[in-house]
């Protein structure tokens, strides 16, 4: 068999080759085909380095660590205050929602009197 760019030539009269690519054919497109994967893979763990050696990771689990101890410091509502308010944030949106629905339909009435 005769190899020529990468396929198979099987007519001997025909220049160009085959349609049956060879097996380094198949071997070359499948590294191409995993090839912005190692990039990718390589760049990622070039950041990973980079951030490991500049103390990054460290600042973020100090970044947490503190976190948790500011919210134990902090005091929490008892149920019945956390209801309580939950009860005042509910009246209070339904109050403010009729209230833009008023003023919007008086309005709205008003400019088809005046138009």
């Amino acid at each position: 068999m005769v190899y020529r760019d990468g396929l198979e030539n099987r007519c001997a009269g025909n220049r160009t080759g085959g349609s049956n690519p060879s097996p380094s054919a198949i071997r070359r497109n499948e590294m191409r085909e995993y090839l912005p994967i190692i990039i990718i893979g390589a760049i990622a763990v070039a950041v990973f380095v980079l951030l490991l050696r500049q103390g990054a990771f460290l600042r973020i689990s100090n970044y947490f660590r503190e976190t948790q101890e500011e919210l134990k410091k902090c005091t929490w509502p008892t149920w019945e205050e956390l209801m309580g308010s939950t009860a005042v944030v509910l009246v209070s949106v339904a109050f403010l929602g009729c209230f833009t629905v008023a003023v919007d339909f008086l309005v709205a009435n008003l400019i088809r009197l005046i138009v």
